[in-house]
C-alpha cells in the first residue's frame, strides 16, 4: 500500500534532514501552488513553490506576490464570529 501524502512528505523531509512541515505550512504551500496553477498552467505550481523556497520566501509571502502578478484574489479568510 502506498503511503499517504503526509507520510511521504514526512519521509522526504527526514531524508532532507528537515522537520516535516506543519499543517499550516502545507496549506500555505498548497495555496501558492493553486495561485500559480490557475494563473498559468498546472506545471507552474511546483516550479513556483521551488522558486519561492530558493528565494527564501515564506509561502504566504510568495503567494501574495503570485496573486499580485496574476491579479488573483486572496483565498477567503476564516469566517467572522457571529455576534
Amino acid at each position: 500500500m502506498a503511503p499517504t501524502a503526509e507520510e511521504w512528505i514526512a519521509s522526504f523531509a527526514e531524508a532532507l534532514g528537515q522537520p516535516p512541515p506543519s499543517a499550516a505550512e502545507v496549506q500555505a504551500v498548497l495555496e501558492l501552488a493553486s495561485v500559480a496553477a490557475h494563473a498559468s498552467e498546472r506545471r507552474a505550481a511546483p516550479v513556483a513553490c521551488w522558486l519561492a523556497a530558493l528565494a527564501g520566501r515564506p509561502p504566504r509571502e510568495a503567494r501574495e506576490l503570485a496573486e499580485a502578478l496574476s491579479g488573483a484574489s486572496p483565498p477567503p479568510g476564516p469566517e467572522p464570529p457571529d455576534r
